[in-house]
């Protein structure tokens, strides 16, 4: 399960860098540019076809891909035929709506897949205390991703918990929702016995589980996930719902961004899945936790919750990421085409001639820089996934 999990991921994966270079190359196609590569992958080339004036590809590594499109800079030697057509002949509104294409791409995709989730899947309801997962073990911390020998087993299992069970007091209090419920479990004192009624099969019962600790977390612990119920949306709810969550997951994700430099520590840290910095994660750790959500032992819903709430994340991200003005980022060059765009129109002011392009034989050591920083970063972020991966709670 684990490895169609990463089946998954990878097809997912390379079907969203395909729409990423589709939104440039159907763009750059309709303002009449010409275009001569269309290739998911990078390196030698595994398959490629001819049609009409591209060509289009599959390369052996799927780290990427790219649309060719003739005079992105002024450092591309075109052909007399083919320069009123290159890209750096186009007006600047007609290149920034190329360059921009691929994140929007990213985020129309991440805006479908939230309303496929509202209306298809639908929203989770946790608001009922019934009793959904039952944790086998007590873990020996707030990180661990399964239960090892020799660990404790779960106060919930102790005490004959099921799954089903609908919990409806705590300590002689009535509890109604499932966020009363947590809250009502972690102010309890370890070790001592508490009253839990359930309702099971129509009859109630109590019994008296000795909460548990476990280290680095605040409060008792039972043992017990809620029960994820599902209520598909009607489209103007699922579009409310889709745009506070893209809201939200851009929020996180400039969170995340500026949280990079902080990074580096966190991600080698042993409780690296708490901290903000140490949550940054490569496509291996991505692909990871995605193959850790279709093993999980919870119903289909949850897992294509989890595996689509991944994807959209991921998809926002990317799209965010590659806007920031650094060469060699579609943001970069976004940045230097509203610069070209600002310099010819402060000229025009003074009665001067439109300066051209930049020349970008002054900017290459700065791209070279950026991507060599880029490089490091992932392989050390791969690096962490592989040695201290993050794990999704049980």
């Amino acid at each position: 399960m684990t490895l169609l999990g990463w089946i998954i991921f990878i097809v997912a994966l390379l079907f969203s860098i395909m729409l990423h270079e589709a939104g440039h190359f159907a763009t750059a196609k309709k303002f009449g540019m010409k275009v001569t590569q269309f290739f998911v992958g990078f390196g030698q080339t595994v398959w490629s076809r001819q049609k009409g004036e591209t060509e289009y590809g599959v390369k052996a590594i799927p780290a990427g891909g790219f649309v060719k499109i003739v005079g992105m800079t002024d450092l591309e030697d075109v052909e007399p035929d083919d320069e009123p057509r290159s890209f750096r002949r186009q007006p600047g509104w007609q290149r920034i709506i190329v360059l921009a294409a691929g994140s929007f791409m990213h985020f129309a995709l991440a805006f479908v897949l939230l309303l496929f989730l509202a209306v298809g899947i639908g929203l989770v309801n946790s608001s009922s205390t019934t009793i959904g997962v039952i944790d086998p073990c007590v873990p020996k911390s707030e990180s661990a991703a399964s239960c090892v020998k020799g660990d404790a087993k779960s106060p919930a299992v102790k005490a004959g918990l099921r799954i089903g069970d609908k919990i409806v007091a705590l300590a002689g209090r009535p509890v109604h929702t499932w966020a009363q419920l947590g809250t009502a479990i972690r102010a309890q004192p370890k070790g001592v016995p508490v009253a839990v009624t359930v309702q099971r099969r129509g009859h109630r019962l109590t019994v008296h589980p000795s909460l548990a600790a476990i280290p680095g977390r605040k409060g008792s612990y039972l043992g017990i996930s809620p029960a994820y119920l599902f209520q598909r949306a009607g489209p103007v709810r699922a579009v409310s719902y889709a745009g506070s969550e893209f809201g939200q997951i851009v929020a996180g994700s400039v969170k995340a961004v500026g949280s990079i430099p902080k990074a580096i520590p966190e991600l080698f840290a042993k409780n690296r899945g708490s901290t903000a910095g140490g949550q940054v994660s490569s496509i291996v750790g991505a692909g990871e936790v995605t193959g850790q959500a279709v093993a999980a032992q919870v119903g289909w819903r949850v897992k294509i919750t989890v595996v689509l709430s991944i994807l959209i994340s991921l998809n926002i991200f990317v799209g965010l990421f590659n806007l920031l003005p650094l060469l060699p980022l579609d943001g970069g060059h976004l940045a230097v085409v509203i610069y070209e765009r600002a310099r010819a129109w402060l000229a025009r002011l003074r009665g001067k001639p439109d300066p051209g392009l930049v020349d970008m034989r002054k900017l290459l050591p700065v791209s070279v820089g950026v991507f060599a920083l880029l490089v490091g970063f992932g392989l050390l972020l791969i690096m962490a996934d592989l040695v201290n991966p993050i794990h999704l709670p049980q």
